[in-house]
């Protein structure tokens, strides 16, 4: 990996994501910090999408809930909700991206950022595994750019989601490497790390009886 052409994105880490909804995210917060921490001092672009949800309902997606007078329910524009997360929240010259869809890439200008960085490589971690940070793996894919997944930086409203969403990831992106937060930082360093990376397309052939089995893996 080219840490000159590399960049760390975060996928709405915002505060209606930040919720006992998410099973770990006191966690995945504590690790996201660490990581910004060494991306930082490494001067690693760090990119963060904010997902939104216009006030007035235009732009919602098909059967988008909302409440009796039409507005969203979930990350409501005239709402706190949208903000990154205090704990991790942005410095000045980090990078906000604003998006309607699930993908970071859908209508947004992130790919445009991107490709103005030179960034090759993307460090993805972010909520919830099998919605956006799905998507977002997907379209970066299609895209070209080489996506290292931090499993343990990522998480959804239930384990065995975030295990599924994880596996046919790294089934059917076949440049994907994985890692856990700690050994992200690690090779960031320069030191010894365990990364996985895929031998074969749909090496992982897993099941709701071997899943927990076949996710261990990763590591």
């Amino acid at each position: 990996m080219d840490k000159k052409k590399t960049a760390l994105l975060l996928i709405d880490l915002q505060k209606e994501g930040g919720t006992s909804s998410v099973v770990g995210m006191e966690g995945i917060i504590d690790r996201a910090q660490q990581l910004i921490s060494a991306c930082r001092h490494r001067e690693i672009p760090i990119i963060y999408t904010r997902h939104i949800s216009r006030a007035d309902g235009i732009g919602l997606a098909n059967k988008e809930p909302v409440n009796l007078q039409g507005e969203p329910i979930y990350y409501h524009s005239h709402t706190d909700s949208i903000e990154i997360i205090d704990e991790i929240g942005p410095h000045e010259n980090d990078i906000i991206i604003d998006k309607y869809r699930y993908s970071g890439f859908h209508g947004s200008n992130l790919d445009l950022m991107l490709k103005s960085l030179d960034i090759k490589h993307l460090l993805v971690g972010g909520v919830l595994t099998d919605c956006c940070v799905f998507a977002t793996v997907l379209d970066a894919y299609y895209r070209d750019y080489q996506v290292n997944l931090v499993k343990d930086l990522c998480g959804t409203t239930t384990l065995g989601a975030h295990m599924s969403a994880t596996l046919m990831m790294a089934n059917w992106v076949y440049d994907l490497k994985i890692y856990d937060a700690d050994q992200m930082v690690k090779m960031l360093r320069n030191e010894k790390h365990r990364v996985w990376e895929a031998q074969a397309p749909d090496q992982l052939q897993f099941s709701p009886d071997n899943l927990m089995e076949i996710y261990s893996k990763l590591k």
